[in-house]
Order: C-alpha cells, then structure tokens, then sequence
C-alpha cells in the first residue's frame, strides 16, 4: 500500500561500530511485527546485514533498508556501518533521511566515530537522537555516559528513557514521558506497568528536567510551565518535536537492544516526535552551478534522487532512491537529464534488508527503490517529463585515504579484474581505479585497508583471478626557481622537397604556486606568423607534460615568446612546435628546475593515550602538526604531512593504536624536494627508464 507523506518518518541508524546498531534494527522489526523472530548477528541471519562478506566478518558494510509500520505511521530505517572505511554507506543514510539515531555504548560513551559522525550531522544541520544501548552489560553506566555526552559534544541533551538498573541487576527502563516502566524479558518483547517504588524519586529528577526542556519548545508552554509548574504529555511531546525539529534539544533512549528493552519507548517517540519529511530541505543546483535549496513537497511534477546502488545477483540492479517531489508510481515516466533518457519503472518496492517489497506508489519523502532501470545512477536526478529543468546536489563524499597499485599475471586476467572492478565502482561512490599515466599503474583506492581489501578479496574469489598489489608511485610534480634567461633552438631539416625549419627564442620564469602556467607573445615585427603560435603553446605544454628531472609534469612556470624565425616555404606548426619544445629544454637546463611533491592536510582521532606516539611519529613523517583539540578522552590533531610518508598510514595508524584510532586527509599543496630524498626520486626515475628501453 502507498503512505501518505505526512505518515512517513525516516530514519538513519549510525554510530561507532559493535555499539549494537543492526541488533536495535532487528528488535524494531521484531516489536512491529515485520518479522516473526529477532536474530542475533551470530547466527548469520539479521534482517539488514545479509551479504556473504557481512555475515562472514560479522560487521555491517552496506546501508540497508527497511520499512516498518508503527501506529498508523510508517517509519523508513536505513541501518549504517559503523567502520570508518565504509562512510560512504553512511552518507547515503545521511542523505535520505531527515533525523538520525546515534547509538551509542552503555559502556564506552562517545568514542572516535561517533564524534567524526556528529560533526557530519552538524555539517547537515540534522536533528538527531541517541540511544544509549547495552545497558545490561557490566559496567554500564547511563549517568556517566550522559555526562560523557554533555562534555564532548556541548548541546543540550534530553533523557526521555531512563534505565532500572544496569549490568545483571538491569529490569528495564522507564519512560518518563508516559511515566510508565517498561519491563525487559517475556520471549523479547515488554511489559508496561507502574513504575517501582525504589525508582520514584530517580524518575522524579529526570522528569523534571525533562518537562522543563519541553517547555522551552514554544512560547505558550513556558507560560503553561511558570503557571502549573508541569505540562501533560501531549504537551511534553510537542516542546519536544519542535526543539528537535529546530536541532536545540537531543533526545536521549537507552535500554538493552539484545534484550529488546527500550523499543517500543523508542518507536512511539519516533512516531509521535521525529521530523516529518514534508517541508523539509534538500539541495538541488542553480543554473551557475551553485546550491539552492529545494523543499520536499508533494505538489508538482515527480522528482527523486538516487542516493544508492547495488547489484543484486536474484533481483539485478536495484535503485535506492528519495521522491523530493510528487509521487512516483509504476507507470510514472522518469527522464534522467544526465543520460537523456526516460523510461517507466514497471514496479516500485519498499524494502526489508533485502527482500523487495511491491508497493502502489511513492509519494514526496519517501524512500524505495526501482529495479532493473537502464537510467538510474548513484547521484542520478529523476523526474517525470523531459521538459523539468532541475538536478539535484550529489551526494558529498570523503577523499580516499588509501590507495594500491594492482596488476595481475596476464592480460585476460586484467581484463576480468577491470571488468569486476568498476562495477564495483557503480555501487560504491567511495572507491576509485583509474591508470596512471604519470606512474604507468593501475590504482585502487578507499577509505582504508579494510574497505580495500574487502573489495578486492571478493573480485579474487569472484574472478578467479591473482590481484597483485603494491604501494603506488607517488605523483610528484616539477617546477623552476629561477628565469632562465633567453633560450634559442632552431629545428631543421631538410630530405627532399619541403623541408621542416622554425626558430623560437623564449624565457621561463616561476609563477606562484598553483598558477600552472601563462604565456606571453612578445614578439615584435611579427617575425612569427600568428598561425604559428598554437604550434608553439602545444610544444611547451608537450614538454611540461613530459617533465625534465624524472619525468612528472610541469606546472607553475610563465613562459615568454621572445622571437622567432620562420620559412616561406618549409615552416610549419609542426615546426614550431618541435622547435618550442627544444627551446624549453634548454631554458629548463638554467633555470633552477627542482621536485615538488603533494602535502596533505591530515586529521588524526585518537584517544588520549596514543597522543605522544602520534606526534613523534608525525615528527619522523616530515610533518608539521597544525593543532590540537581535546574533546575529552579524545584527541584530534591536525597535521600537514607528505604524501610519500602517508601511503601505509593506514596501517601505521592501527598499530600504533591497537586498532581504535581513525583520520582523514586530503590533498592540501605542493612543496619542493630537495637535497637526498630528491635524489632517490631521480634516480627511481633513470632506473625505470632503462629498464623501459632495454625491453
């Protein structure tokens, strides 16, 4: 059946992985009656981790989807890996749900990913919630992890859900909303009654909080506040949804999600109190390329975004995609701009991990997914008519942080890795393979050696083909330091009829860094026909593409035209070109020419421990530590370091840490290279070189 949008609530599910986020996904199916059994992710068989390599390693890898029915409304939950190499699939959470539910450890409190994660949830200005989850484990401590919440992030939470007990004395939890205890136990699912005596006072506390939170949500219940000095609970829930609405107040569940305690508290408040996707902003692109905001309504022409892609081995190519305007059905006609194309779905589904469910329609906020479409792309823009003139923004992701070069044996095993590798690239927006042509490799990279290795493990198993892999070349870069004075070069020949002849004076001198280059004619009397110029900019650019030191490309260097010589008869573009080409060598041989190689910005999290083995190792990396900033037992330095010193970071890092530490970097600038290490880049260079010739 359709949903009306205003009965829709969507949901992304993220936090730090192992804080039990595809467990709490599995008891929110259980408690709504979607499935008649809540697996544990032991056992293989969770409804959102269903791939061979998710059930193998036991951890979530792809965002999954699964709609649920909850009092009349329909919540849509798209369960995230927690492992910082696959944020990809967390954006695409990210992206189509209006809230997010941070889950957090009743033990650990916020640990690396859930602070990289909220700073995404700020970039986005997006309401969220938490649960605090395992409260049945030993040490557990809801007081103490709240607190550690508080100090770490600086907002304003709000304990709707409390725990009775923790560890082995855990019972349950109380919803101080409805002033009820919620019992754990009874073949999975609670049992509401009175809250126990021993309790009162401990709810009475929170409750008080909670209501005056509450209050602050709207002018009229401050005074309703002031005067009574409470507010009833439909009262309480609406100071609650527009100070989340607004992202002022954080609501804060907790409970036992392998016990399914703390759900159906948790589902009512999602019902009743988180945003509705009606009204809401998503970003489309303006006509010079910038962002405009575009609201979610259900008037007009269809419109959606596909924010994922997967292939499916049973059901093919499947389309995840959010309807930002009008309502998609299976005979709707959706063009894509991007490919010129339009077609009809035939179907349109809901999903429940990864069972297709048929549904009649999607209306404006909603999230499902298309099969088979011979249009649909990740980030592709869908909408009904080919006379609609909009594109939507694309999904953002992270740069890279890991990179291999790979090879195989022979070349019909290249072929089939290639093949199975950009497929691979359709699916996951956050792995990249392209040649190098500056290094003559093929090279993969992700968001870490997990995420690498997992995609290349199962292209072997698939393939059946040997992936060999190393660490790639870096991209270094040649510049000048100096002019280089009037450079001449003459190019002739002469071998029966026409022959070739052109003459080119020029001068180089450094521009600032990132200018790659300008060209000026100075030549006066028009010694050189102005045909001839586009020959000459074309050797200059042949020859900076080329490199002089070890072969990298030029880039920063101003060249002048100073004068020129040409032929009636035997001159030509050709000729000019080869002679400015000659001409730059030699300027290149005085005018001071040196390496530069890439520096990143680099953004280590780490824990406390771990911050004097950092900065002695970013010490030995030639790094120059920008700053620090101490988010409670947690580190973030910020770093620029070589490119050169980082290729293995990824692995440094987790030994250095005993897995826990996580970063990100992107490229910043370049920076010469001198003295020895230069030298071993030049030398590097000469070596491949003859090896090349003598084959």
């Amino acid at each position: 059946m359709s949903v009306v949008s205003t009965d829709l609530r969507n949901v992304a599910i993220i936090g730090h992985n192992e804080t039990g986020k595809t467990t709490l996904v599995e008891q929110l199916l259980f408690a709504s009656n979607v499935i008649s059994r809540a697996e544990t992710i032991e056992s293989g068989k969770t409804t959102s981790d269903y791939t061979e390599e998710e059930i193998a390693h036991k951890i979530s890898i792809h965002a999954s989807l699964a709609s649920l029915p909850w009092e009349g409304k329909t919540v849509n939950i798209i369960d995230t890996p927690g492992t910082a190499g696959f944020i990809g699939e967390t954006i695409c959470g990210f992206r189509s749900c209006e809230s997010a539910l941070m889950v957090v450890d009743g033990r650990d409190g916020a640990q690396i990913e859930t602070i990289k994660l909220w700073r995404h949830l700020d970039e986005r200005n997006k309401p969220r919630a938490v649960f605090i989850n395992k409260m049945d484990r030993d040490r557990a401590d809801y007081t103490k992890v709240l607190e550690n919440l508080k100090e770490t992030f600086k907002v304003t939470f709000v304990p709707v859900v409390i725990p009775m007990g923790s560890g082995k004395d855990f019972k349950g939890v109380i919803n101080l909303i409805e002033n009820k205890a919620y019992l754990s136990g009874n073949g999975g699912k609670e049992t509401v009654t009175d809250i126990p005596s021993d309790m009162v006072a401990f709810e009475e506390e929170y409750r008080n909080a909670l209501i005056e939170n509450a209050a602050e949500g709207a002018d009229d219940l401050i005074e309703k506040y002031f005067e009574a000095g409470t507010l009833e609970s439909d009262e309480i829930r609406r100071g609650l949804r527009e100070g989340m609405d607004q992202n002022r107040v954080v609501p804060v569940f907790c409970g036992a999600a392998v016990q399914g305690s703390g759900i159906v508290s948790l589902l009512n408040f999602i019902r009743n109190n988180f945003p509705k996707p009606i009204g809401k902003l998503d970003w489309a692109k303006a006509g010079d390329g910038s962002d405009k905001e575009f609201t979610i309504t259900g008037e007009g022409a269809a419109a959606a975004v596909v924010f994922k892609t997967t292939i499916d081995q049973f059901s093919g190519k499947l389309s995840f995609i959010k309807v930002l305007r009008g309502t998609i059905k299976g005979d709707t006609e959706l063009y894509n701009p991007d490919v010129a194309k339009k077609e009809r779905p035939g179907k349109v589904y809901r999903m429940v991990g990864k069972k297709l469910v048929e549904t009649d329609s999607l209306s404006a906020g909603d999230i499902g997914v298309l099969a088979k479409s011979n249009i649909a792309f990740t980030n592709s823009t869908l909408v009904e008519g080919s006379d609609q003139k909009l594109k939507f923004k694309p999904l953002a992701f992270p740069h890279p942080i890991y990179s291999l070069a790979i090879s195989t044996d022979d070349k019909k095993s290249e072929v089939k890795m290639n093949e199975a590798l950009h497929k691979v690239t359709e699916e996951d927006l956050t792995f990249q393979i392209k040649y190098n042509e500056e290094t003559k490799e093929n090279v993969v990279a992700g968001m870490g050696e997990l995420h690498l290795n997992m995609i290349l493990d199962k292209v072997k198993d698939k393939q059946k083909v040997h992936i060999n892999t190393k660490l790639p070349r870096v991209a270094y870069r040649e510049t000048i330091s100096k002019k280089s004075g009037i450079a001449e070069y003459s190019h002739k020949k002469q071998s029966g009829g026409h022959g070739q002849y052109a003459r080119v004076l020029i001068e180089l001198e450094p521009l600032e860094r990132g200018e790659y280059y300008s060209f000026t004619n100075a030549i006066k009397g028009g010694s050189v026909s102005k045909g001839y110029i586009p020959g000459i900019e074309k050797g200059l650019h042949e020859q900076m593409e080329e490199g002089f030191l070890a072969g990298y490309p030029m880039m920063d260097i101003g060249v002048t035209l100073i004068d020129g010589k040409e032929h009636p008869v035997d001159s030509s573009e050709m000729a000019f070109k080869l002679a400015a080409k000659g001409a730059m060598k030699l300027a290149l041989e005085k005018a001071g020419t040196v390496l530069l190689e890439p520096i990143m910005l680099l953004s280590v999290y780490i824990e406390n421990d771990y911050l004097g083995d950092i900065l002695s190792d970013l010490s030995g990396k030639r790094g120059r530590v920008l700053g620090q900033e101490d988010m409670g037992h947690l580190q973030l330095v910020k770093a620029l370091v070589p490119q050169s010193e980082l290729l293995n970071y990824a692995i440094d890092l987790k030994s250095m840490t005993s897995g826990t530490g996580s970063f990100e970097m992107e490229f910043d600038h370049y920076e010469p290279l001198s003295g020895k290490l230069a030298d071993e880049v030049i030398k590097a260079y000469k070596e491949t070189l003859k090896e090349e010739q003598e084959q």
